[in-house]
């Protein structure tokens, strides 16, 4: 819904009163939105609508507006919260941040959300750092298998905000689901454990792939001081890509 005359003088009124360095501020934010972008959406996404991709494109215009940095994970849940909300999606993210399982509920839905914008990220494959943490327990890659597969049982779908390379200029983002039965084949996954490392436990790999040899994706059981799950290599092409946000800096 638009605003008032009235709504917008008391704005340009308030505005007048904020400090130099505010109004500066402001400013800036408003150029943001006069950005040339281009948002898109697969026409048969059931969780980005029309008004779900503008509502999550303004706020990363908006967020672009005071950082070169990519979104992170806890302002994404809260901006994907709020545009789903906004957009008569009923959405609720977890209260604990230390939750194991789902991180925010989506029409009755428990959801998993992951984040990816590493400097060295690809187009066509995904990789995700954490997936999730492995404890302290004994370090046997049949054990670490089943942890993740549990882990699993707290949430039906996955989805990753994935902060591309620029093109030139332009800053794009993505939001892609990872299909909860392609994680599921890691259940006949090859494992192998890496005794050539020097970590303590050594790490491992699960290989998971298809018909023809070709690797789906790969599990990496990392050893080292965090002892947590990555997935690495992960096929875009057996994803989905529910949209695309391109958009270039702000003007002057």
């Amino acid at each position: 819904m638009s605003l008032s005359e009235k709504e917008i003088c008391e704005i340009v009124e308030t505005l007048r009163r904020l400090t130099p360095a505010q109004q500066e501020w402001v400013k800036t934010a408003i150029h943001a939105f006069g950005a040339a972008c281009q948002f898109d959406r697969a026409p048969d996404s059931d969780v980005v609508t029309d008004a779900v991709l503008a509502s999550l494109g303004d706020r990363l215009l908006s967020h672009h507006a005071g950082s070169r940095q990519a979104l992170s994970k806890d302002r994404f849940e809260f901006a994907f919260e709020s545009a789903l909300n906004a957009s008569g999606i009923t959405a609720q993210l977890v209260k604990s941040r230390t939750n194991r399982g789902h991180d925010i509920t989506i029409r009755g839905i428990p959801v998993s959300l992951k984040t990816e914008a590493a400097a060295n990220i690809k187009d066509e494959s995904i990789h995700v750092s954490k997936w999730m943490e492995l404890g302290r327990g004994e370090w046997k890659l049949p054990l670490l298998l089943d942890l993740f597969l549990e882990h699993m049982q707290s949430y039906d779908r996955i989805f990753t905000l994935r902060r591309l390379k620029d093109d030139g200029t332009k800053i794009r983002y993505e939001l892609v689901e990872i299909p909860k039965a392609l994680l599921l084949e890691a259940a006949n996954c090859e494992l192998e454990v890496r005794t050539d490392s020097r970590q303590n436990p050594q790490p491992g790999y699960g290989y998971v792939k298809d018909a023809s040899g070709q690797m789906k994706y790969s599990l990496y059981f990392d050893g080292g001081t965090e002892r947590k799950l990555q997935i690495k290599h992960l096929r875009k092409n057996l994803c989905k890509v529910h949209a695309t946000w391109v958009f270039g800096s702000a003007p002057a």
